[in-house]
């Protein structure tokens, strides 16, 4: 990496994170040094730092333009990645595009062009037929969960994306399960395939809490007093209910 020890340790440090896992270790050093590289690892593993880092560490701060782009299944990816981005303060100018969001605010980002551009296969086929920015300077493509994205559908738009980027000559591909096999319109031809799939997975004990009540508040507040202190996350289907459950707690 290009990265001074005492610039990475000062990014980590804004995220909290005193030293980097065996797996981010191995992964920056593969980024760094390979063409292509498959990085597969389970979900809260920190691949998301793993691929980062060196895309900072290469990126030409004298080019005003995106020199890396990632391709993510989600918005909720997309935004996450954009802000782990920020967060590292590395000053590098990165942004997000996605479905759902509006077009105007992706012009206006655009119109001041990222190094660093993340977003949803759909989202950004249609900027680069509608040439909102170069790609001459693309030299970085990333798939993030790309078994995700194909699994969805978007197939077509990320063959799309990947014949349109023809100065791209770093490949990284991730996932957390590999439930399908290497897309070959990505053209491939030698990865490096980094599995810490079996080294990753958490040892965890389910416990399934039955409630037959509709709403289901009663039963999460009597399992959280049965939890104590203990931190826990609670999903829920619908986006409305969360502001519900949350004055609820």
């Amino acid at each position: 990496m290009n990265t001074e020890p005492k610039d990475l340790q000062s990014m980590l440090g804004k995220l909290g994170i005193e030293a980097l896992n065996e797996m981010q270790n191995t992964a920056i050093e593969a980024i760094t040094n390979k063409s292509e590289v498959v990085l597969l690892s389970p979900t809260g593993s920190g691949k998301t730092l793993a691929f980062l880092l060196p895309v900072i560490a290469s990126l030409d701060l004298t080019i005003e333009e995106v020199q890396c782009l990632i391709v993510v299944p989600t918005r909720e990816l997309a935004m996450q990645i954009e802000q782990v981005t920020r967060q590292l303060g590395s000053g590098i100018k990165v942004n997000a595009v996605y479905g759902g969001r509006a077009g105007y605010k992706d012009k206006v980002d655009l119109k001041h062009r990222p190094a660093v551009l993340v977003g949803t296969p759909g989202r950004v086929a249609d900027h680069l037929r509608r040439k909102n920015f170069e790609t001459a300077h693309i030299q970085t493509l990333i798939l993030d969960e790309f078994d995700k994205s194909l699994e969805i559908g978007f197939e077509t738009e990320m063959r799309e994306i990947v014949q349109t980027l023809e100065a791209v000559n770093k490949k990284v591909l991730t996932s957390a399960t590999l439930k399908v096999d290497l897309p070959a319109f990505v053209g491939l031809k030698n990865p490096l395939t980094l599995d810490y799939r079996e080294s990753g997975k958490p040892q965890l004990k389910i416990v399934i809490v039955n409630s037959h009540d509709k709403d289901k508040q009663q039963a999460l507040f009597k399992l959280l007093c049965q939890l104590g202190d203990q931190p826990g996350i609670v999903f829920l289907n619908f986006k409305e209910s969360i502001q519900r459950v949350s004055d609820f707690l």
